[in-house]
């Protein structure tokens, strides 16, 4: 199995990736969030081994981003914080399992090896809101019979939108989704890629897909 482990702990860090390479699994350590949320978002793990304080960006951003970003990998959040609410947070922000600290190893591995074997739940390959359809293995796009040619960063944000067809998307989440870090709040980088997708995906077709709520964000939906 191939195991990320986010820790800026560099002693436990270093404990937990020795004792699971003894089992012969493939561990990645990275010490702070947003690194964390980036390997992630980038490479396929089998299980995330996840600390909840982090430099930069809490292991609760970084699991709330990757669930957004529609990743399932399980992960197994690893943390001093043993309150109650502690854990109700963050196994509702997606969280598979929870250990805290003091831990031992043993219950840690055979919890890591539970995650594992649990059966992968495998994304659509196609996305379809109305006649719009985006494959999500090949990167095409389609709208009706006709193909839509978009560069990488429309791609993402359309296919973001699409993942989370009828919900309403902040800028925010956006920009954290298909920039991976923060814009200045008064950018327009957003609205500029938004005016692109409108005019190759809504442009000359009924009904339109991309909406605008003002103050809030965008949604993909048929209207």
């Amino acid at each position: 199995m191939k195991v990320l482990v986010v820790e800026d702990d560099q002693t436990v860090g270093k404990f937990v990736r020795r004792g699971l390479e003894e089992q012969r699994y493939h561990v990645d350590l990275v010490g702070e969030g947003l690194e964390g949320l980036e390997r992630a978002s980038a490479a396929t793990y089998d299980v995330i081994v996840l600390d909840l304080r982090l430099p930069g960006m809490s292991g609760v951003e970084v699991l709330r981003t990757l669930r957004d970003r529609g990743i399932t990998t399980p992960v197994l959040v690893l943390t001093a914080q043993d309150a109650v609410e502690s854990k109700v947070q963050a196994l509702r922000t997606g969280a598979d399992d929870y250990v805290t600290k003091p831990f031992a190893f043993e219950e840690l591995l055979a919890r890591v090896e539970a995650l594992g074997r649990r059966p992968r739940e495998i994304a659509p390959p196609v996305l379809t809101v109305a006649d719009l359809t985006i494959d999500t293995g090949k990167h095409e796009v389609r709208r009706g019979t006709n193909d839509i040619e978009l560069t990488p960063k429309e791609y993402t944000v359309l296919e973001y939108l699409a993942r989370n067809a009828g919900r309403v998307m902040s800028r925010t989440l956006i920009t954290e989704y298909a920039w991976d870090y923060h814009f200045d709040p008064g950018t327009n980088i957003v609205d500029v890629v938004i005016n692109r997708l409108r005019k190759k995906v809504d442009h000359g077709f009924k009904p339109k897909l991309i909406h605008t709520i003002r103050g809030v964000g965008y949604v993909l939906k048929a209207e």
